[in-house]
């Protein structure tokens, strides 16, 4: 769960603003409950995916 679309019932603001500090205490506990791929979107995964896909299609056929 990313803070983007969060709205925080003390003021009205988005949480990754950090307006007031229950955004910024709700903010910094999401950030540390993200793992390292987190900050990847679904797309940069996908592009990631496809690029080592075709190093190995790469590596298997200069092998044979």
């Amino acid at each position: 769960m990313t803070c983007d679309h969060l709205v925080c019932a003390n003021c009205n603001g988005r949480v990754s603003e950090g307006r007031c500090p229950a955004c910024r205490a709700t903010r910094a506990r999401l950030q540390e409950q993200q793992g390292p791929f987190a900050a990847l979107s679904p797309a940069m995964l996908l592009a990631v995916l496809a690029g080592l896909l075709a190093v190995v299609l790469l590596a298997r056929q200069a092998l044979a």
